[in-house]
């Protein structure tokens, strides 16, 4: 159920121009009864109109040139280990299913290699990589390379 709080928050701007526009019509007929309006109607509608416009146009303006993406931008300390000696997990190796070939593969991903590069150093196809790195983002049930080497990481498949 909508509260006349939230209502009045999300119709804003329409309750501002609607009575806007009734203090408008108001003013207009107050001037007219003063015989005001008939002496000078015509700039005196066409100053009232080029008003309207005019703020409709900056209202418009600031809408437009507002960013609609706001970035926050989140500093976060990060501690590495150090000391810790890699030992590679056998069990890991022989229940995921990885083949040696794979596992080189992989940690020439995790060096920051990409598939042309890691081809031209096993001295094997572009194909060949990528039917690999397919291999390996099944088993080890990852959508893209980052992932892949964070698990292997985790695992302690690689380095």
């Amino acid at each position: 159920m909508i509260t006349i709080r939230q209502f009045l928050i999300k119709h804003k701007t329409i309750l501002l121009y609607g009575i806007s526009l009734a203090l408008l019509l108001f003013l207009l007929r107050w001037l007219e009864l003063r015989f005001i309006i008939f002496d000078h109607a015509v700039e005196i509608y066409i100053g009232a109109i080029a008003v309207i416009f005019t703020a409709l146009g900056i209202w418009l303006a600031l809408k437009l040139t507002k960013p609609k993406i706001e970035r926050v931008v989140v500093e976060k300390e990060i501690y590495i280990e150090k000391g810790r000696e890699f030992v590679f997990n056998e069990a890991e190796f022989t229940r995921l299913g990885i083949s040696k070939r794979e596992l080189e593969v992989l940690q020439l991903m995790a060096e920051g290699l990409s598939n042309a590069e890691i081809a031209g150093r096993l001295y094997v196809s572009l194909n060949t990589i990528k039917t690999h790195a397919s291999n390996i983002f099944f088993k080890l049930d990852a959508g893209r390379r980052t992932q892949a080497i964070e698990k292997a990481k985790s695992l302690c498949l690689i380095p």
